[in-house]
């Protein structure tokens, strides 16, 4: 238990940080635990987030997460259930109410310098448009997008693992073979295209058409620079485009395969 314990109180630091901008959270936590009287301020803000830290450091509760099913890697979740951010705010703008300009101005650099540039991170980078996904993938996207002249036709495609993430954040029209559940290695998962498209140091095209066939992938987009052990044209791929590095292959047998599908299911439907 106490091993528990230990790694729980880890995860709570490396959340934190322990810097500064946790200094100005915990300086409006006391802030608040001594002068606010509403008592539901107080619920949210000072009862609320310490009974959360309690319960997630208190062993048997990451037991019941993950009897429950529930991936113990995830644990740290529980901790954005804690308004950090609120208790902050809050806190400043009680402690400043009487000073409102100084105080935003005050509150404005504290966070500045006790903060971080964000952008330094390798987590997070700069938008590339409205969606907040790479551009490549909204290209990518829009070319393969099913047919409003054939709607039925439905499309399959497989992505390199980098772009997976991104496709169904933007279009949900759009079937993969796999998704995440692959990239994560804790789950384990096994998918024969996913083996084919990624496995191997050296993509052989032969394999990995013959995977997809059986998806009826009519897509493969493959990284430019990745090497290949033949060329996909020869397995029987079709070059449509390539955006950004990466080439836009159609597999015209899982097309005619798909459009046999949607005439049979559209006689069917009459």
């Amino acid at each position: 238990m106490f091993g528990i314990f230990m790694e729980s109180l880890v995860i709570f630091k490396l959340y934190t940080g322990l810097k500064l901008l946790f200094v100005l959270t915990l300086v409006s936590f006391l802030y608040l635990l001594v002068t606010e009287k509403d008592k539901t301020i107080r619920q949210l803000f000072v009862y609320a987030p310490v009974l959360i830290l309690v319960l997630f450091l208190f062993p048997v509760s990451r037991k019941l997460f993950v009897a429950m099913g529930l991936d113990g890697e995830t644990y740290y979740r529980v901790l954005w259930t804690i308004p950090m951010g609120m208790i902050t705010a809050y806190g400043a703008v009680k402690l400043t109410g009487r000073h409102r300009r100084i105080g935003l101005l005050v509150s404005m650099v504290l966070i500045i310098l006790c903060g971080s540039y964000v952008y330094k991170s390798d987590y997070i980078s700069k938008a590339e448009n409205l969606y907040h996904i790479p551009d490549t993938v909204v290209r990518i996207c829009d070319l393969i997008h099913p047919s409003d002249a054939d709607p039925d036709v439905q499309v399959t495609a497989v992505f390199p693992e980098k772009l997976v993430h991104f496709v169904r954040q933007y279009d949900s029209d759009i079937r993969m073979p796999y998704g995440r559940e692959m990239i994560a290695s804790q789950w384990d998962y096994y998918n024969k295209v996913h083996e084919a498209m990624e496995e191997d140091e050296v993509l052989d095209p032969e394999k990995l058409v013959e995977a997809c066939r059986e998806e009826y992938c009519q897509y493969i987009i493959l990284d430019k620079s990745r090497e290949m052990t033949g060329n996909p044209e020869n397995a029987g791929l079709t070059l449509v485009e390539e955006i950004d590095g990466y080439l836009i292959y159609l597999d015209p047998v899982s097309q005619a395969a798909a459009e046999s599908f949607a005439v049979y299911y559209e006689e069917d439907d009459k």
